[in-house]
């Protein structure tokens, strides 16, 4: 036998034995889970108003201020990510085209942020409990009430656990008790939204207190972390609405 191929099948032979264990012990790696979209909704301008305004405070202004802190705190949470429904303080964006950027942007969450005024005070959280119609369009979905029921429940341990006895936190509302709502059954960017949506009216800006609360920036640093908090409350639980951009 030639001398060379007994040479070239030893190596083989030799290479087989020695590498063959090692890759047998390999295992494929899984591939990181994609970050959760978050839609940040600064509330106002939008097809029905500016905003409110107490005390020397736009709501439009507040809504803004704690939108870019939230998204900071996202930004530098590596399971998270955010888009804002609208890239500058003024500018108005409908309540549908707000829906339509979260479903877009296949947001595990919607949180829409807005100051009340009327009789109270303190944080009140928000969710669709049933359907509504608007403008020819009935929404949302069964599912998607359901798993913002969920994140409303997150939302509401997350600022409760963050606020502490800093501001009030009310009882978890319903869209349907609302000005909008009990006339439409649920609000616009509800009735639009393929993704869980919550409203998050921070303070009554018309309340001294709650107004004293919320403009200063350590006020505002707490709202944008119990913010957080209840989202990843809400991430932690429950991510079962699959949503295709």
């Amino acid at each position: 036998m030639n001398t060379g191929i007994i040479q070239t099948t030893l190596v083989l032979l030799f290479t087989s034995i020695c590498i063959t264990p090692a890759l047998s012990g390999q295992t494929q790696a899984t591939p990181a889970a994609r970050p959760a979209m978050i839609a940040i909704d600064p509330g106002h301008p939008s097809e029905t108003s500016g905003g409110c305004a107490h005390h020397g405070l736009k709501e439009v202004d507040i809504c803004w201020e704690v939108a870019l802190r939230l998204e900071k705190l996202i930004a530098a949470d590596p399971a998270l990510t955010s888009v804002k429904t609208k890239q500058r303080v003024d500018e108005l964006v409908t309540n549908r085209e707000r829906a339509e950027i979260a479903n877009r942007a296949g947001a595990a969450l919607m949180l829409r942020l807005h100051c009340d005024s009327g009789n109270g005070n303190g944080c009140t959280v928000y969710y669709p409990d049933r359907q509504g119609t608007v403008q020819d369009v009935t929404g949302p979905s069964y599912e998607v009430i359901a798993a913002s029921r969920r994140a409303a429940e997150g939302m509401q341990a997350g600022l409760a656990v963050v606020l502490g006895g800093s501001l009030y936190l009310n009882q978890i509302k319903t869209d349907s008790v609302t000005y909008v709502g009990s006339k439409q059954g649920a609000l616009t960017g509800s009735i639009f939204a393929k993704v869980p949506a919550l409203v998050v009216e921070m303070v009554y800006l018309n309340n001294a207190s709650d107004a004293a609360f919320i403009s200063s920036p350590a006020g505002q640093d707490l709202m944008a972390q119990g913010m957080l908090a209840g989202i990843k409350e809400f991430m932690q639980h429950d991510r079962t609405l699959s949503v295709t951009p």
